[in-house]
């Protein structure tokens, strides 16, 4: 029974194999007594865009760092285009870009010498003015990388990881730090480059971002994937496809606890409501139907002497899902 159960394992890891651009098995990475990555499983399939996404501490960069070569994982395996960094390296580094959260040019460089400085690093590789073209800096190519925008230099990076015709890219926090116009000219160059079929490895503090861009997602917690799946699936996982946010207030000064416990009771019996949470005071209540549920969350709570404060309404989002699970936000240390 023993070997037939180990035989279907190795048949579902090959058939994961040859449909996959990344797979990580049983990753595991601890730096002293912290488990930084403990025990991932991942497939990445050919032409998605994936997003892993997680608060600081999460795991996520460890293990985008162990995927890029960059650290040794402890045990566990890594397969990026069917090759390991043990025995391919050479090869991987030809077949792969990477953006790092920050890259840092020689200020003095034109953005063409940059391209051309890269482009010598490869084998097969983009033209330049196709480098240029596609990261929207055609006015800025004889400009010293000294006198970039910040969103000049994104995507000029983003170029230099292009430049190589990369079967797949790695993206860590590309728009980290942008003003709202440089981000959406990133989304949009990313945007691109799933069309062109290339497979996408993004990660992102970002949740509309990530909605915008990724076909599925990661949620990372404590080196652990703990959500899995597109952002619609995700989403509905909420239970409801609204989110109703308020404070609550009385007339009467009762304490907290008891403050607590009387918006519980208001809102025990109202149909409608999927899930109620508590953070920092503040209400989160995930419903169905907007126009008949807030409604009777008013009356309900104003039979209990109650009173809302700061009131509103969202559709629910990845974040949303992110908080619900480890009860956090995505920025937390």
């Amino acid at each position: 029974m023993a070997d037939a159960t180990s035989s279907l394992e190795k048949a579902e890891i090959s058939a994961a194999r040859a449909d996959a651009s990344l797979l990580i098995r049983g990753l595991h990475k601890a730096f002293a007594d912290v488990k930084a990555v403990d025990g991932i499983d991942l497939a990445v399939h050919p032409g998605e865009c994936f997003g892993l996404l997680g608060p600081n501490g999460a795991g996520k960069t460890t293990t985008i760092e162990i995927c890029e070569g960059l650290t040794d994982p402890d045990s566990g395996k890594v397969e990026i285009l069917g090759l390991n960094w043990k025995n391919n390296a050479k090869e991987l580094r030809q077949r792969i870009g990477i953006q790092l959260q920050e890259t840092q040019f020689p200020d003095k460089l034109t953005v063409e010498e940059a391209l051309r400085l890269f482009r010598s690093f490869y084998r097969r590789s983009i033209d330049i003015e196709d480098s240029i073209r596609t990261a929207q800096l055609e006015e800025k190519r004889r400009s010293r990388i000294g006198g970039l925008s910040g969103g000049q230099k994104q995507r000029l990076a983003m170029a230099t990881a292009l430049v190589g015709d990369p079967e797949l890219l790695f993206l860590d926090e590309p728009t980290t730090g942008l003003d709202p116009q440089a981000r959406r000219h990133l989304w949009d160059l990313v945007d691109n480059l799933k069309q062109s079929g290339r497979t996408i490895i993004l990660t992102t503090h970002y949740m509309e971002e990530a909605e915008r861009l990724c076909d599925r997602v990661a949620i990372m917690d404590h080196g652990k994937v703990i959500a899995l799946g597109t952002p619609k699936e995700l989403i509905a996982t909420v239970g409801g496809e609204e989110i109703v946010e308020f404070a609550a207030g009385s007339t009467t000064h009762q304490s907290p606890e008891a403050l607590h416990a009387a918006v519980v009771e208001a809102l025990k019996t109202i149909p409608g409501v999927e899930s109620h949470r508590v953070d920092a005071s503040v209400h989160q209540l995930s419903v169905d139907e907007l126009h008949t549920t807030v409604p009777l969350i008013f009356a309900a709570l104003e039979e209990q002497g109650l009173h809302m404060n700061d009131f509103r309404t969202h559709s629910a989002t990845l974040e949303d899902v992110f908080v619900r699970l480890t009860g956090r936000n995505l920025r937390d240390e």
